[in-house]
């Protein structure tokens, strides 16, 4: 018989309060499916998403050389990321409090309570900043809480008031794992944009003519925002369409295809190597051209809007437009697994060129059947993803006895 002390009842009861909440919480995102309005669930996962989010805004406060990035933080002003931090803190802090007094989803409110508290404790909104080097190692931490912030309140709305599959969930099977790809793909921007950086300078920087992008710098701003478009439309057109053709490329490019179902953000399920070599082959051209800095930034705008707006679930009425630029109609074919569909709808910006290459999907079905990758090969989880091609095999699923 062990001689070694029990810990009190008392120890007991406080060490199954503080984990009950954490592993409901736990739960709780594991979970996909319909939420039901009047029980909570809305205001309290509102509530934990904003203390996540604050606590780590919090931290990038605390630490801007190492958790913000540089092209943003030249730009935007600290004193309205303040006011966005404690407008934040309030609305979780007022929700999770709330539904705790009420006693709806108390443990999961306890939890987004407890991260506001922790937040509120290590400074808040009113963190100093003082000066920092500016050429640190970082990762993206304040580009991913702005991006998933401005990103869930604009297409979540878009979805919700002009839905193409009107009874899809927000929270639909594989969003952990949607999320997790955005995440990650947010947090190495800052190793991303180096590689690619380094890699045009070193591969194209002997193209580059000083005189012939004075001369692209003269067109006036609206032309030369289209041409921009229009040149790396090319570039990602025709390597896209290699992603498909060539085995080898398709190995990565699978994972991003291996997304059943369409919203704002399967768009970010993306292997990373895939993410660097697009950026490489479709910047390269522009990289040469030299477009102006107003161009590019409209460019990073456009393209920001439309990657993810494209895979949304959303239905317009498009007109004639749909044979000019790309819609989230036209890009959802792209993704699905119909036999029409195959290798098919490669454009990013402007659906002509699909029309003009051939490649265009022809189909008397107004909407596709299904989506994901032919044979429904792609493990779940962001980490089998990573290393799918390199380990996986594109044979389909054997169905399950």
């Amino acid at each position: 018989m062990s001689d070694t002390p029990r810990p009190p009842l008392a120890h007991k009861v406080i060490d199954r309060a503080l984990k009950a909440p954490i592993e409901e919480t736990r739960e709780l995102l594991h979970r996909d499916g319909e939420l039901k309005p009047g029980l909570g669930k809305i205001s309290s996962i509102v509530a934990l998403s904003l203390g996540i989010l604050s606590l780590l805004g919090v931290l990038a406060f605390h630490f801007p050389e190492y958790l913000t990035t540089p092209d943003l933080r030249h730009k935007y002003s600290v004193d309205v990321l303040r006011q966005l931090l404690l407008g934040a803190l309030l609305v979780a802090g007022g929700m999770s409090l709330a539904n705790v007094i009420l006693g709806r989803m108390r443990r999961i409110s306890m939890v987004a309570f407890a991260l506001v508290v922790i937040a509120t404790a290590l400074g808040g909104s009113r963190v100093p900043v003082g000066d920092f080097p500016d050429h640190t190692p970082y990762i993206g931490l304040d580009w991913f809480i702005l991006d998933l912030l401005g990103s869930t309140l604009v297409f979540v709305v878009i979805e919700k008031l002009f839905p193409l599959y009107k009874g899809q969930s927000l929270f639909r099977k594989e969003w952990q794992t949607d999320l997790k790809h955005f995440a990650v793909n947010h947090f190495i921007v800052g190793l991303a944009l180096l590689v690619v950086n380094f890699l045009l300078h070193h591969l194209f920087g002997w193209m580059v003519s000083g005189q012939f992008q004075q001369a692209v710098q003269h067109i006036p701003f609206v032309p030369q925002l289209l041409l921009c478009i229009l040149v790396a439309d090319l570039a990602q057109y025709w390597t896209h369409r290699a992603y498909h053709e060539v085995p080898l490329l398709w190995r990565f490019h699978a994972v991003h295809h291996s997304v059943k179902t369409m919203d704002w953000l399967a768009g970010s399920r993306q292997h990373m190597l895939e993410l660097i070599a697009t950026r490489v082959c479709v910047l390269a051209p522009l990289y040469i051209l030299g477009f102006s800095e107003a161009t590019m930034n409209a460019y990073i705008i456009v393209v920001g809007f439309q990657a993810v707006f494209n895979h949304a679930n959303v239905h317009l009425p498009w007109g004639p437009l749909k044979y000019v630029m790309v819609t989230p109609d036209f890009h959802h074919w792209h993704h699905a697994s119909d036999e029409e569909a195959i290798d098919k709808n490669y454009a990013a910006h402007y659906a002509f060129l699909d029309y003009l290459f051939g490649t265009a999907v022809k189909s008397t079905k107004k909407f596709p059947e299904s989506y994901g990758v032919v044979g429904d090969y792609m493990p779940d989880g962001f980490r089998r993803q990573q290393l799918f091609p390199f380990t996986g095999s594109t044979k389909p699923r054997e169905p399950a006895a």
